[in-house]
């Protein structure tokens, strides 16, 4: 069984808050490693971005949200450490 993880491990956005309850794979199952905004069909949305491209993305959506700059930075600032990222 493929381990659930309750935050994307892409954004770190909670899986929860994902439209579908998660990305999609390619088989058309959800995903339960990866959010809707990140990964769609078996593919990421950004592939070719870095760690800290999705920091500032991700700080900047949570901006947008209302969440004040510290908080966007506290919540953003274990991404490097998530499963997409860990062995780049």
């Amino acid at each position: 069984m493929a381990k659930t993880y309750k935050n994307c491990q892409s954004c770190g956005m909670p899986m929860k808050k994902s439209p579908g309850g998660g990305g999609t794979n390619a088989d058309g199952s959800i995903s339960t490693i990866y959010c809707a905004y990140c990964y769609e069909k078996g593919r990421f949305k950004q592939p070719d971005w870095t760690a800290a491209q999705m920091q500032e993305f991700a700080k900047g959506k949570l901006k947008e949200m209302g969440f004040p700059g510290f908080l966007a930075g506290l919540f953003t600032k274990g991404i490097p450490q998530l499963e997409r990222w860990k062995n780049k």
